[in-house]
This record gives structure tokens, C-alpha cells and sequence, in this order.
């Protein structure tokens, strides 16, 4: 659908404009320019969100059990279960890389987001397999068990791999950045799609986590085939009112090329005016364009015109416009904020891990006939994320913006950096609970409760924290390449949880003096120190943070040309500059 090229411009230009019809390079199921009033918005992104719920569903009821599957009934060690989970955790959120770059190339996102639903079904299904089929029981063949089982689960990652960033940003692309409301809807859509997915998460760590605890993993993996199924048929009710991308080529050759361009141009020297800079006329180019920049100004020779016997030299691989070249700007400077980030993943790795764990090996009873699954205790990060998006959404950020007098009240940095506040606190906290239970005089008569603050601090920060990582790197990114942008973000869970994994493996062999002693990591809880390992992961944290506050800011948010217009007189300088200054409050 998405391959659809169709014309019709000139029809959008002529009978409406753009409050008629959506001018954003974006196409309708037809391949025509969509008309804004039967497309997009709310009413496109609520069969996308629905979706997302089930996705999250899924996952949480897999990955917060699978700590405790992995000890009980598979038989693995802590230490190894946890790496265990890390590395299947790693690779369900690198995968998004290659689902984004997929999709934003030459799948495009909406065949992107049907094919790996199917993949991710049929991982479901097989799980569901594993566990009805007699002869596939673990206590009939344990071996032959897990190694299905860990196909069926890593399937899963593989369907994640595309549906994620797929399917957000195609969401994301349901609204028109260069519409003023539907703008302001798209800053939502960031807060309620995390209310949805945290929608998912909690069904999933209390519904489907007691189901496998009460009646078998098998019928709990029958029902989130079912629901994944469901929803899937619902979203493809939507395609007649979704805005589609056409797909056009690898996002990451012009990057390639501006550099190829800006290594061959070394020697030259840079105009006193930007303005000399090459770049293309707006008549009829849909794309937007970029203001130039002061930052990285050794790219800026890919912009500069060669003349040769008074004639320009031209070619993709020697000249770059200046979209190009701040685009190429804008992916370079993201590294450095991926990895000030990636302290933040290690710490959000512990909540499916040792968390879980400890709310093993507590006291879970509520009432005389009813004990919480130690994966339900997720439900409170859940409704801590569930309570600081609504709360930043409907409160905060209304205040800040009629503080601010600016369309965003938290620029999207800050709200990282805020997140990652939250999550130090929360090492803190869970360091001294754990300290209080393993001194107490019988550990396992703890009440489970006393998790809940660490927990809601993790949940917090990950409202706030993850919300702007999903933002930020949707919209700091080049148009071509948003899928992988929000690629990029899950990258940095998945990276934090590969990191934590060695982690874990680095502090086992220096605490235990190379297996000669005991580390802090023993064969269970109560022979393990996991209030140090907490301790240290808070100290990291706040190192990290210094170095984020400083990364973040110097860094040059994306600046868009007004109107998508360029100007070659005094007017677009002014224009330029005016976007900047927003730019640097956003």
C-alpha cells in the first residue's frame, strides 16, 4: 500500500490548501495527498494504539514471569537466569534497529508493522505449543523444551524487532508537524501511547501473570495469541484512515554521502555566509528544510559550490544541500546523548530482573486465600508510569506551557534528565530495602510491600524518562528515518540490559576473587549482596547525570524553516534565527 506513488498535487493546491488537504509528503490508501478531515489524527491513531496494548500485553506477561520460569522450571542458577534474561532482553530491543531501518527504507511502516505481527503470532503460538503438546512438557523432555521454548521467545523478539518502531512512528506520522493543533495532538500521543502501553503492562503482570501462575503458561500463551490476533484484525480496519510514507531508499545513504562529500571538499574554505551554501528551491519539494547551524561546521564543506572552468561540479557524492548536511549534524549529535543515556537502560534492566526476584522471596500474601505472583509486583511501575504521564499531560505540562508561553512546557532533554533523576533515587531506595530485608530475622516474612516505592520511583522515572527518549528521538531524526529513530531509542534499553549483563559477570568475578570466594552474587537471594550492586548502580547513575547535564546542554535542537520555505533575503536570515531561539527553549 505504502508503494502506492500517486500524483494529485496539484488538485491539494488548488481546492483547499493545506487546511484541506495534509502537504506533508505523507499519502493517503490511494497514494493521493490525504484529505486532512477523513485521515490522521486521533481517529487513525486509536486503532494504532490498540494494537501497542496488545504488543505490550505480550511481552510483559513473557518477560516479567521469565525470570522465574527460567529458576523454577528450567532449573538455571540466579546469576545465569539473569544474564539470561538480559541478553534476551538485548536482543528484543536492538532488533528494532533493523526493523526500523527496514521499514523506513523499503518496507514502509504499515507492511513493516503486518509482517512482523504475523512473526510475533507465531512465536506466541509455538510458546502455546510448547507448553500443551504432552511430549513437549518440561518434565517429559526438559531439553527439547527449552530449546523450544527459547525459539518461541526469541520469535517473539524478532516480530518486536519490527513492530515497535514501526508501528510508534507510524503513529507518530498520523499527525502533521506543519499543522499548529495537530502539532500539539502529536505531543500527546507521546503521553497516551504510554498510557496504553502501560494499560498493556499491567493487564499483563497481573492477568496474564496469574493465569500462568493458577491455570499454566500454556493457557495464559493461548489468550495473548488470541488478543494479538484480535488486534491485529482491528488494525487493519484502520487502513483507509491512516497516512502513509513512501519508502525511498536507505535513510542512512544520504548521511554517507554528505560525509563521502564533506572528506573530498577538505581543503576548501567556508563562505563567510551561510547563505552560499548550496541547497534546493522549494517549488515543489514537499520535504521539509532545515535552518543551517554552527555545530560541526567541517560537514558544512558538503554544501560548498565547486566551480570547474566557471561551470558547477555537481553529483550526489560530492554536493550535499544544507538539509542534508544538518540532518547528517542532527545523527552525529545524537551519540553523545544515546550514550549518556545508557546508565539510565542498565538501571530500568533490574526491574524485570532482581526486582522480580525479590518479590520472590517475600511475604505475597494478601488476605488468608490470595498470594500475589511475584511478577504482579510490576504492577506498580506500571501505575507509577500510568500516573506521572497523566499527571505530566493533564497538569505540569499545561502550567509550564502558560508559564513558558511556549508550545512545550518541558523541553524534551530536561524531561530525560528529570527521568533519570527519578531512577537514581530509586537505586537508592531499593539499596536500603534490600539491606533492611537481608539483616532482618527472617527475611522471607518481609512483606512484599516494601518494594512498592522503588518500584513507583522507577515508574515515575520512566514517564519520564522514557516518554522523552521516545519523543526525542522520533523527532530529532531525519523525516526518512523515524522508525529508526525510535529504533534508536529502544536500543538503549537494550543496550543498558546487554551492559547490565556484564556487568553482573564483571562485579561476580572481582567480588568473588575469580569463584575463589563469595561475591555478591550467590546462588540465591539470601546469600547475595544486592544492596551494594544497587549501591554501585546509584553512583554510577549520578556520575552519569553530571555528564549528562552536560551533553545536554550544548546540544542544538532540530530547526525547521517556517513555512518550509527558503528565503534568500534579509528575511530568511531573521527567519532562520527566529526558529533557532525557539529551537533552544524547545
Amino acid at each position: 500500500m505504502e508503494g502506492l506513488r500517486g500524483g494529485g498535487h496539484g488538485e491539494a493546491a488548488a481546492d483547499g490548501g493545506g487546511e484541506r488537504w495534509v502537504e506533508d509528503s505523507s499519502v493517503d490508501y490511494q497514494g493521493r495527498p490525504p484529505l486532512r478531515a477523513a485521515t490522521g489524527s486521533w481517529k487513525a491513531a486509536m486503532f494504532i494504539i490498540l494494537i501497542e496494548f496488545s504488543e505490550r500485553l505480550s511481552y510483559f506477561g513473557l518477560a516479567t514471569s521469565l525470570m522465574i520460569y527460567l529458576t523454577k522450571v528450567l532449573q538455571e542458577e540466579m546469576k545465569f537466569a539473569a544474564k539470561n534474561v538480559n541478553y534476551w532482553t538485548s536482543v528484543t530491543t536492538l532488533m528494532p534497529l533493523v526493523g526500523g531501518f527496514l521499514a523506513d527504507g523499503y518496507l514502509g511502516r504499515f507492511s513493516t508493522v503486518l509482517f512482523s505481527t504475523l512473526i510475533y503470532l507465531s512465536g506466541l503460538i509455538l510458546l502455546a505449543i510448547s507448553q500443551l503438546s504432552p511430549r513437549l512438557k518440561p518434565g517429559h523432555n526438559l531439553h527439547l523444551h527449552e530449546t523450544i521454548f527459547f525459539v518461541a521467545i526469541y520469535l517473539v523478539s524478532v516480530g518486536t524487532g519490527g513492530h515497535k518502531p514501526a508501528l510508534e512512528s507510524f503513529g507518530a506520522d498520523q499527525f502533521d508537524d506543519g499543522h499548529a493543533a495537530e502539532r500539539v495532538q502529536k505531543m500527546s500521543y507521546f503521553n497516551w501511547w504510554n498510557c496504553a502501553l502501560c494499560a498493556g503492562v499491567l493487564l499483563g503482570v497481573t492477568v496474564i501473570v496469574y493465569l500462568q501462575e493458577k491455570v499454566g503458561w500454556g493457557a495464559a500463551a493461548v489468550v495473548l495469541a488470541a488478543v494479538m490476533a484480535a488486534s491485529l484484525a482491528v488494525f487493519l480496519a484502520g487502513w483507509r484512515h491512516y497516512r502513509y510514507r513512501v519508502p525511498e531508499g536507505s535513510p542512512l545513504t544520504p548521511l554517507v554521502r554528505v560525509l563521502v562529500a564533506a572528506a573530498r571538499k577538505r581543503h576548501l574554505h567556508l563562505p563567510a555566509d551561510a547563505n552560499e551554501l548550496y541547497e534546493v528551491k522549494p517549488q515543489n519539494i514537499k520535504r521539509r528544510l532545515l535552518c543551517h547551524t554552527d555545530q560541526l561546521r567541517f560537514l558544512d564543506k558538503a554544501a560548498v559550490v565547486e566551480h570547474d572552468g566557471g561551470e558547477e561540479r555537481r553529483g550526489a557524492w560530492r554536493l550535499a544541500t544544507v538539509t542534508q548536511v544538518e540532518e547528517t549534524k542532527l545523527v552525529l549529535a545524537m551519540v553523545p546523548i544515546w550514550v549518556a543515556t545508557l546508565p539510565f537502560g542498565i538501571t530500568a534492566a533490574q526491574v524485570s530482573t532482581f526486582f522480580i526476584k525479590q518479590g520472590s522471596v517475600m511475604d505475597r500474601r494478601m488476605g488468608p486465600h490470595f498470594t500475589l505472583p511475584p511478577a504482579s509486583t510490576f504492577a506498580m511501575a506500571a501505575i507509577g508510569m500510568i500516573v506521572a504521564v497523566a499527571v505530566y499531560d493533564k497538569v505540569l505540562e499545561p502550567y509550564l506551557r502558560r508559564l513558558t508561553g511556549g508550545e512545550r512546557g518541558l523541553s524534551i532533554l530536561k524531561r530525560i534528565g528529570v527521568g533519570i533523576a527519578f531512577t537514581i533515587v530509586a537505586m537508592a531506595v531499593a539499596a536500603t530495602v534490600e539491606r533492611r530485608r537481608l539483616r532482618s530475622a527472617s527475611p522471607a516474612s518481609m512483606s512484599v510491600f516494601w518494594l512498592v516505592p522503588q518500584f513507583l520511583l522507577m515508574g515515575v522515572g520512566d514517564g519520564f524518562a522514557l516518554v522523552g527518549l521516545q519523543e526525542y528521538f522520533y523527532d530529532q531524526v531525519p523525516d526518512s528515518m523515524r522508525s529508526l529513530g525510535i529504533g534508536l531509542y529502544l536500543s538503549v534499553i537494550g543496550a543498558g540490559s546487554f551492559l547490565s549483563s556484564q556487568l553482573i559477570t564483571a562485579v561476580d568475578r572481582v567480588t568473588s576473587h575469580g569463584g575463589r570466594a563469595a561475591g555478591w552474587f550467590g546462588k540465591d537471594l539470601n546469600s547475595s549482596r544486592l544492596d551494594l550492586f544497587y549501591w554501585l548502580l546509584a553512583c554510577i547513575g549520578i556520575a552519569n547525570l553530571v555528564f549528562y547535564v552536560v551533553v545536554a546542554t550544548r546540544y542544538s535542537y532540530k530547526t525547521v524553516m517556517a513555512g518550509g520555505k527558503v528565503v534568500d533575503d534579509k528575511a530568511g536570515d531573521i527567519e532562520c534565527a527566529a526558529a533557532a531561539a525557539a529551537a533552544a527553549a524547545y
